[in-house]
């Protein structure tokens, strides 16, 4: 088995498991991972510079930045081309839309970074990385995954969404419902016993049922 099969069919990470460490070229110079220790990192991946939707994301992705920032999450871009090639577009994205990308990008030549994470679908591609959305906790721990195909731009809302649900169920022990806003009501989590049954039901919680309680934080 030659290197390019051996990247291909790496096993995709697993939510909650150590997020797979790594040390690569960026055009900030050399990153590892733990780099971004004691913070959130959003790193992801995509097929190609100077191509078009990848250029909106990258654009979509500065706009978010800010207030990804102030939730203490960092973000660090990826795809196989060089240095090189990522400095030039990046130049290119800044004379053409006046818009500075504010965030790193692991010139990933060699599918290292790639093959550790399952970002190479060769059912779609067998060179380019799939637009993937990883979400890593302070603690090195993979919480979140997201996959796109090649033709289809991300959301940058709902990767904003994700990170605050993330951060307000590891904050306060609760879950999220479907399309939950900051600010909306949360989950309770279920009772575990009878005895803890009768104790919810006598909390003030706004339940449905005593398996299905909300309330507000």
């Amino acid at each position: 088995m030659d290197e390019k099969e051996r990247f291909d069919i790496h096993p995709l990470p697993r939510i909650n498991d150590p997020a797979p460490a790594f040390e690569a070229d960026t055009t900030w110079g050399r990153l590892a991972l733990e780099d971004f220790r004691d913070r959130w990192l959003i790193l992801f991946s995509h097929p190609a510079d100077f191509t078009p939707v990848c250029t909106t994301e990258f654009l979509a992705f500065q706009e978010i930045h800010q207030s990804l920032k102030d939730l203490g999450v960092d973000l660090l871009g990826l795809s196989v081309d060089s240095v090189t090639a990522h400095i030039a577009w990046l130049r290119n994205i800044e004379e053409k839309f006046g818009v500075k990308i504010p965030f790193p990008v692991i010139a990933d030549s060699d599918r290292k970074v790639a093959g550790l994470y399952g970002m190479i679908m060769p059912g779609e591609s067998k060179t380019e990385t799939s637009r993937c959305v990883f979400v890593i906790d302070p603690k090195g721990v993979l919480r979140a995954m997201i996959y796109y195909p090649l033709t289809t731009g991300r959301n940058m809302q709902e990767i904003l969404r994700l990170v605050k649900a993330l951060q307000t169920t590891d904050k306060n022990g609760v879950a999220t419902p479907a399309n939950w806003q900051p600010g909306e009501q949360v989950i309770m989590p279920p009772p575990k016993t009878m005895e803890a049954v009768q104790q919810r039901l006598g909390q003030g919680l706004e339940c449905k049922d005593w398996y299905f309680c909300k309330k507000k934080l």
